[in-house]
């Protein structure tokens, strides 16, 4: 049994968030390309996103002072957890087609797992998200797997 985790917690897994509808435009792939230093002409040219375009996609655009002490926006999906420091625990991504402007994309993030681990300073709360992306027809266009660490 958890010593951390109490059943309020755990009942946030399987929430959703609700879905984005984001409409993907060349001069947004271009402006990516240019900032990422993509080096392909399909990149540079706009004709198809690199990898990680849609990296924090889902979240929304805020001002600087709605932003957390961490430096990140408050997440309407997360627990309030008894461990407050947050660290990257890794992301996997599962790509099923390219994206090119004019596609209009449907992001759905899910609190997918909440679970505990010692480490060894002590106890570690693991909170796993999915997001699936799909045209705005239900082609799967993406899938990522997001953890992150709370110390």
């Amino acid at each position: 049994m958890s010593e951390l985790l109490t059943p309020e917690i755990q009942q946030w897994v399987g929430r959703s968030d609700t879905p984005q509808r984001l409409e993907v435009t060349r001069r947004d792939i271009v402006k990516y390309a240019i900032a990422t230093q993509q080096r392909l002409k399909k990149y540079q040219d706009g004709d198809e996103a690199p990898p990680m375009f849609l990296f924090n996609a889902h979240q929304g655009l805020v001002p600087l002072k709605a932003l957390c002490p961490d430096g990140l926006p408050g997440d309407p999906l997360l627990p309030d957890l008894p461990l407050k420091r947050v660290m990257a625990g890794g992301i996997e991504n599962t790509y099923h087609q390219a994206i090119r402007p004019g596609d209009v994309l449907i992001l759905t993030r899910t609190l997918t797992n909440i679970y505990e681990k010692s480490g060894s300073t002590g106890p570690l709360i693991f909170v796993v998200y999915t997001i699936q992306v799909e045209t705005d027809g239900g082609e799967p266009v993406m899938d990522e797997t997001r953890t992150r660490i709370f110390r």
